[in-house]
């Protein structure tokens, strides 16, 4: 029994891919450092548990640390979707001719049925358009995310001040992006926690 215990508690170093070095001290040309100064640790029945159990060094966007990303390959069910409002939809610069474009429709009816008419021809086009938007902009967070690799990769061999500039570019814009994602994910959290957080009493406790 104590010899399971034993194996159950040892914990090692998950290994890793992607950048090698996790630290950087922030400088260029010969006052330039990099470390590997994070891991990533689990026990026995955590890798037969998630035998796929993956470790990705991200860029370091923000901080002078790579992000790590721990990926387990949980497979989710499919959760059917219903409308929602995001409030990003307005920093979009086409979001208020998309919405006159649908409020122009000219058609008989009862008001009433005119107004529900023109919300669900809104509702489908804002859906539609914040598909592609924010699929874009995922996309574009994969994308620069190589960009950035590609220039810490760059940096870390010739560290140079033009080297720094040129990365530090591509960070900002990297930024830039996950901020746009930040937001569609904060009203996500808050529209998850306003039907389930009084429904559920454990939920509301925690």
């Amino acid at each position: 029994m104590a010899s399971d215990m034993t194996i159950q508690w040892l914990v090692g170093d998950l290994g890793f891919k992607g950048r090698i070095f996790t630290w950087w001290n922030g400088r260029s040309e010969d006052d330039c450092i990099f470390k590997i100064l994070d891991r990533c640790l689990g026990n026995m029945e955590l890798q037969q548990t998630f035998p796929s159990l993956e470790v990705t060094h991200l860029s370091k966007i923000g901080s002078d640390h790579c992000s790590m990303l721990l990926e387990c390959d949980i497979e989710s069910t499919p959760i059917k979707k219903s409308f929602r409002f995001l409030t990003s939809w307005v920093k979009h610069s086409s979001f208020k001719d998309v919405v006159k474009e649908k409020w122009k429709a000219d058609f008989s009816a009862n008001p009433f049925v005119i107004f529900n008419c023109k919300l669900k021809m809104l509702k489908k086009t804002l859906s539609s358009r914040s598909r592609a938007t924010f699929e874009d902009i995922f996309q574009k967070i994969v994308s620069l995310e190589e960009v950035v690799l590609v220039h810490e990769k760059k940096f870390e061999i010739y560290p140079t001040q033009m080297n720094r500039e040129r990365l530090q570019k591509v960070q900002a814009e990297m930024i830039k992006y996950l901020a746009l994602e930040e937001e569609f994910w904060r009203q996500k959290a808050r529209m998850t926690w306003f039907k389930d957080g009084d429904r559920n009493t454990k939920l509301f406790q925690a």
